[in-house]
């Protein structure tokens, strides 16, 4: 199985990468990132390196290739960085996502997609229970390229034959917070 980790450097990408080498089903690991790993990477003949801008969807289209079986869609611009410089947050987080469903899609092979959304696409105050029909309201911009991000994911054009799952978190989570 060729599996895709966008972020794959990052905190969440990160351990998704390591928890996925434990696998034995897993034939090629791909980490897609902005920027190489802060910390190591064990030594591992199926892991595979790749830098690059997210937006950018002819480096996307080629990372998300022929035998890709399953995209974890992790790349992101957290909500504080995203609301003090909207235009990058849009950029990776809405462009970004655009470029991976066209990938996926493109491949016409149906690929799981793993989503890495946020509790900010319900905006402020949750409701007691939050599940797949609670309205998404978001009062951020954050939020918001999160939101339009699922509504992507969810139209029958942007990645049809994708069988996806939005994850959402209640908070970001850094290393050494």
């Amino acid at each position: 199985m060729r599996v895709v980790v966008t972020g794959g450097c990052g905190f969440l990408g990160r351990r998704v990468a390591l928890q996925l080498l434990g696998r034995r089903d897993v034939d090629e690991l791909v980490l897609f990132d902005n920027a190489p790993p802060a910390l190591p990477l064990p030594e591992d003949k199926r892991l595979k390196l790749v830098v690059g801008d997210i937006a950018d969807h002819k480096v996307v289209r080629r990372v998300i290739s022929a035998g890709t079986n399953s995209v974890f869609h992790l790349a992101a611009v957290v909500s504080g960085q995203a609301e003090a410089d909207t235009d990058l947050g849009y950029r990776v987080n809405l462009d970004g996502t655009r470029a991976v469903l066209d990938a996926c899609r493109e491949l016409g092979t149906c690929p799981r997609l793993v989503f890495a959304s946020s509790l900010a696409v319900y905006g402020g105050a949750l409701p007691p229970v939050v599940g797949d029909e609670t309205p998404l309201t978001p009062q951020t911009s954050y939020g918001t390229q999160k939101a339009i991000g699922e509504l992507l994911a969810k139209s029958p054009g942007a990645c049809a034959c994708c069988i996806w799952t939005a994850l959402k978190s209640p908070r970001a989570c850094h290393a050494g917070r």
